[in-house]
């Protein structure tokens, strides 16, 4: 099951950056994870600063 982001994402972009198949984009209120091109490596999840990713 692909990783999701939550609301408390303060949009620093952390884990856009450490994506290794480029699945997360910027969205408008907080970045967002393409489902379909998430291998769930959970590498976002550790980078993230506010723990704003988990397992969907």
């Amino acid at each position: 099951m692909a990783y999701v982001i939550s609301d408390s994402c303060v949009m620093c972009g952390s884990c856009a950056g450490e994506c290794p198949v480029g699945a997360i984009s910027q969205g408008d209120s907080q970045y967002e994870i393409d489902a379909s091109k998430c291998i769930d490596c959970g590498t976002c999840a550790n980078v993230c600063p506010t723990g704003a990713i988990s397992q969907g």
